[in-house]
């Protein structure tokens, strides 16, 4: 996954989204539970987290099963920022997904 780190994230459509700052795992289970992506103006980038099931990857590009309206109104942080544990439930939510707390989560 490290390979694709600063790819461009584009959404089904293939519209640029941004770009690919990390990969976030569950550690309960190891699996990737939510990709990071740059998105904003040169001067005020932010983090959008988007859910990294149903992506593809191709040369130079991740394609996310999302579209980009969608995914740059989630819940963001700013690219120096931590997202507390409090503001998971947000991000899972505005995708629908159910959000499973603690060790168990």
């Amino acid at each position: 996954m490290r390979e694709w780190w600063t790819d461009d994230v584009v959404d089904t459509r293939g519209r640029r989204i941004g770009e690919l700052e990390a990969i976030h795992v569950d550690t309960s289970t190891d699996e990737s539970a939510m990709a990071a992506i740059r998105v904003g103006l040169p001067t005020r980038h932010r983090l959008v987290f988007v859910p990294p099931d149903g992506a593809t990857v191709g040369p130079g590009y991740v394609k996310v099963a999302h579209d980009q309206a969608l995914v740059k109104q989630c819940p963001s942080i700013g690219t120096e920022g931590i997202l507390p544990a409090e503001d998971e439930e947000a991000v899972f939510r505005h995708y629908g997904l159910a959000h499973r707390p603690g060790a168990n989560g």
